[in-house]
């Protein structure tokens, strides 16, 4: 049983900063990847970034140069720093992990994020 716990989402601004966090916890001895999808209204949920423990790393185009993703594997925890919000970064986000390669990911229960003036 492995779960996820997201944290950090929230009202901001347009141009404003949030930092969202996912620490899972259960029966895990190490974890390949580590990410984060968003789900607009009306839209597909999407993937945002992912890093993996073998060095992969991954940013939608709509999101390069503005957020950044990091893990702290001894803490079993992923990070998404998120600057230079825009009002389309609206949604809710959520984490997901795979404990191998080719695993079934794993889903945290979501957090929204609000940008708007």
């Amino acid at each position: 049983q492995v779960q996820l716990v997201e944290s950090g989402g929230g009202l901001v601004q347009p141009g404003g900063s949030l930092r969202l966090s996912c620490a899972a916890s259960g029966s895990i001895f190490s974890i390949y990847a580590m990410g984060w999808y968003r789900q607009a209204p009306g839209k597909q949920r999407e993937l945002v970034t992912t890093i993996t423990s073998d060095g992969g790393l991954y940013y939608a185009e709509s999101v390069k140069g503005r957020f950044t993703i990091s893990r702290d594997n001894a803490k079993n925890t992923v990070y998404l720093q998120m600057n230079s919000l825009k009002p389309e970064d609206t949604a809710v986000y959520y984490c997901s992990i795979r404990t191998t390669k080719w695993g079934t990911p794993y889903w945290g229960q979501g957090t929204q994020v609000t940008v708007s003036s």
